[in-house]
C-alpha cells in the first residue's frame, strides 16, 4: 500500500510571508518520510469542510510546479481539477509542463467539479450538472488525444481545436497517471472505467459499494477491473497515536485500496507527517 500527502490547508503560523518556506520544508519531509505521492485541492477559495472560506488557498498547478522544484520522487497531481476552470487544450498543456519539468512525476486527477460559489464569485463558468459531465468526458478524450501525439482536429459538442498539437512530449507513458475523482454511480465510475488509470473515492462505509458499481462498469466496457488503481482521500486523525489510522488503512487495504490520500488536520502537519513517517509507513510496507 502506498500514501500520499494531500495538503488542502494552507493556514499556517507564519503566513503568506514564509508559506513557501514551509511548504517546500513540508514537501521534502514528506519524500522523505516515504509519502510516494503529493497532491494539492484544485480550489481557488477554501472549501467548508477543512475551514473558513476565506483562508489561504493557493492556485493548483503554480503550487503543484513549485513542489516538483522542492522533490525528486513522488508523484504530483490535483485531488482533483474541476473540468469547468479550465480549457481542456490548456489544462493538457499545464500537465505535460509539469511532467516535463519534474522528470515524469506528473498526473492529471479530474472530475466534473462541485463548487458553484466559488466559480460565481471568480467568474468562472458552471453549466448544469449535465453538461460539465458532458465537458468532463470531452475534456479526458482531448487530453488522451493531445498525449497520444496526434494533432487531428476535435470537434466535440462543446469544445472545438483546430489542432491538438503538444510540444514537447510527456514523459510519462502512454500518458501522466490520469485519475478520476469521484463517487457518482451513474457517470464517474463509468469514465473511470472507459477512461482512467484510477478511480479517486471517500474510504468509509460505502466504499466497498462504489467498488463493486466500479467493477460492473468496467465488465460493460470491456475493461479489467484490475487495471484500474483504487484510491481512498483518508482523514488521518493522529490525536490518539497512529493505532487508529493504521486499522483504517487495513480495513481499506482490504476492500481492495491499494493507494491512500492522507489529511493530515491541523495548522501544522508537519509533525503528523513525521509521526505518520515513522510509525505507519513501515508498518504498511508489505501489505
Amino acid at each position: 500500500m502506498e500514501l500520499g500527502l494531500h495538503i488542502a490547508n494552507f493556514t499556517w503560523s507564519g503566513g503568506a510571508p514564509t508559506l513557501g518556506r514551509d511548504l517546500a520544508h513540508l514537501a521534502r519531509t514528506a519524500e522523505d518520510a516515504g509519502f510516494a505521492r503529493i497532491t494539492v485541492m484544485d480550489h481557488l477559495w477554501q472549501i467548508g469542510p477543512v475551514g473558513p472560506v476565506g483562508d489561504p488557498m493557493l492556485e493548483a498547478y503554480t503550487t503543484l510546479g513549485f513542489v516538483a522544484a522542492q522533490t525528486e520522487r513522488v508523484l504530483l497531481h490535483t485531488l482533483v481539477t474541476g473540468v469547468v476552470y479550465r480549457e481542456p487544450g490548456l489544462l493538457a498543456k499545464a500537465v505535460t509542463t509539469l511532467d516535463v519539468l519534474s522528470g515524469g512525476r506528473a498526473g492529471l486527477g479530474i472530475g466534473a467539479a462541485w463548487n458553484a460559489d466559488e466559480s460565481a464569485g471568480l467568474g468562472l463558468p458552471f453549466p448544469p450538472t449535465a453538461e460539465r459531465f458532458e465537458r468532463l468526458e470531452e475534456a479526458l478524450q482531448i487530453c488522451l488525444q493531445i498525449w497520444s501525439g496526434s494533432e487531428a482536429p476535435f470537434d466535440g459538442t462543446h469544445y472545438h481545436l483546430a489542432r491538438t498539437l503538444g510540444s514537447p512530449d510527456n514523459i510519462a507513458k502512454p500518458h501522466p497517471h490520469l485519475m478520476i475523482g469521484g463517487g457518482g454511480e451513474r457517470k464517474t465510475l463509468r469514465l473511470v472505467a472507459k477512461y482512467a488509470d484510477a478511480c479517486n473515492i471517500f474510504g468509509g462505509p460505502d466504499a466497498a459499494h462504489k467498488l463493486d458499481v466500479l467493477r460492473g462498469h468496467c465488465a460493460t466496457e470491456g475493461r479489467p477491473y484490475e487495471e484500474i488503481e483504487k484510491t481512498a482521500t483518508v482523514h488521518a486523525d493522529l490525536s490518539a497515536g497512529p493505532g487508529p489510522l493504521l486499522e483504517q488503512l487495513r480495513e481499506a487495504h482490504g476492500l481492495g485500496i491499494t493507494v491512500a490520500y492522507l489529511m493530515v488536520p491541523g495548522p501544522e502537519p508537519l509533525d503528523g507527517v513525521e509521526m505518520i513517517g515513522a510509525s505507519v509507513i513501515p508498518e504498511i510496507a508489505a501489505w
